[in-house]
């Protein structure tokens, strides 16, 4: 039988190819650099093939070493999910769990669903990234993140996902201004000469143009925001208009300023949060029950 990698080497050679650097690798490894570097001496050993280039002052992976390592991180995952499923076994809704979350769901919503999450999973230890979707999805394939928090539609290639809620879109505009009435729950259609989104990775900014059925140039392109609480603001100084999801209409981020809300036009379109996580996991009961207490309180605060 053929002697094959640990997986502690192969850690390790991921580490260095991610970092390019020795010391830091080690750090990551929570190894000293001797042993860090003895076990990627061994690795090449056996395999018969240098994997990194070594000089003085850098490491640089080798061809081969970056596809050795890429088929690493896939060894590795499936190794995590291994014990995963043994753990999640015993008690699905205990241990830590990496949720990542984007920066227009994040401020919003979890505020509202921590302290009934804290009490109704109090052995689940949660640690969040917020982030764009698209670099959480490569998180989340890459086994860097257990599940995250989306705003669908968005390609989600082979992940897994459940919906937590409808979150429809509101007109907001200064107070005053040409397409604001009297009556609150007047329907406005969105004027796009003057319409305000955030800029370009935020899936928000599809989605709210989806919602008014505009191209993918709007006219306003002077004043993008890079936060919801930005587009407020731009607004609030009469820059122009905006689109918002109902849950920070609810938070109250427009608390104290001037500004008018209304419903769009139509049927009111919106965006899906839901809760994804990869396929091949073996925490799917953990997910399936954070969904159903995200979507429950959810539910129980709009109500």
């Amino acid at each position: 039988m053929k002697p094959l990698p640990t997986l502690r080497q192969l850690r390790y050679l991921v580490a260095v190819v991610d970092r390019c650097h020795f010391g830091q690798a080690a750090e990551a490894c929570l190894v000293s650099q001797s042993t860090l570097s003895a076990g990627l001496q061994e690795l090449e050993d056996l395999l018969g093939a240098t994997l990194v280039e070594r000089t003085r002052r850098s490491v640089l992976p080798t061809p081969l070493g970056r596809e050795i390592a890429e088929r690493a991180r896939q060894l590795l995952k499936g190794a995590e999910e291994l014990v995963e499923i043994t753990r999640s076994a015993a008690d699905p809704m205990s241990g830590a769990l990496h949720l990542g979350v984007i920066p227009t769901i994040g401020p919003f919503l979890i505020p509202r669903v921590m302290p009934a999450l804290r009490e109704a999973f109090p052995r689940l230890r949660l640690y969040l990234r917020e982030d764009q979707t698209a670099r959480l999805l490569g998180q989340l394939n890459a086994g860097k993140l257990d599940a995250a928090l989306l705003a669908l539609p968005y390609p989600m290639g082979d992940l897994e996902t459940e919906d937590i809620a409808e979150d429809r879109f509101s007109f907001v505009c200064p107070a005053g201004h040409r397409l604001d009435g009297s009556d609150p729950t007047q329907a406005v259609t969105v004027p796009s000469e003057d319409l305000l989104l955030l800029e370009d990775g935020h899936c928000l900014r599809d989605h709210a143009m989806a919602a008014c059925a505009l191209d993918a140039t709007p006219h306003n392109t002077a004043f993008q925001g890079t936060s919801l609480h930005t587009l407020v603001q731009m607004v609030a100084n009469g820059l122009g208009v905006t689109l918002l999801p109902q849950m920070a209409v609810d938070s109250g981020i427009l608390r104290g300023l001037d500004l008018a809300v209304h419903p769009l036009a139509g049927d009111r379109p919106g965006r899906r949060i839901a809760l994804a996580w990869r396929r091949t996991s073996g925490r799917k009961e953990t997910f399936q029950r954070l969904a159903e207490a995200l979507r429950a309180e959810m539910t129980r605060n709009d109500g």
